[in-house]
């Protein structure tokens, strides 16, 4: 759920296209002020204002590289995002896995989203 589907719509469709997704639905179909639907084919992430907002939920998108984790931490941050993350290798102290290659930004809900590769 998101506060201002128009807003979010905005910050994600510059966001998630560093990862390969876009727009492939929107409700209702004239304006998505109801919803939008993002993935590559079909929908595999939505925003929508009927679900409670604010609620500080954690997203992880799958990056196919290192540029695309940088990209998207750039895009977030230019189109609004507060960083929670830079881009990098995080520590396997802290419990990640060899090769945890992320970046973490929260959305304009405060939401904590991250884009992330597995090197193995």
């Amino acid at each position: 759920g998101v506060a201002d589907v128009a807003r979010s719509a905005a910050f994600y469709d510059a966001v998630l296209s560093a990862l390969g997704l876009h727009r492939v639905m929107q409700l209702p179909e004239d304006d998505g002020s109801d919803g939008v639907g993002y993935g590559v084919d079909y929908p595999v992430f939505w925003i929508d204002r009927f679900h409670p907002h604010s609620v500080r939920q954690h997203t992880a998108f799958a990056a196919r590289s290192r540029a695309d984790v940088d990209a998207f931490h750039a895009a977030a941050l230019a189109a609004g995002g507060q960083d929670n993350g830079a881009p990098g290798l995080r520590a396997s102290a802290l419990g990640y896995p060899p090769g945890y290659y992320a970046a973490f930004v929260l959305d304009p809900d405060g939401n904590n989203i991250e884009a992330v590769l597995r090197e193995v």
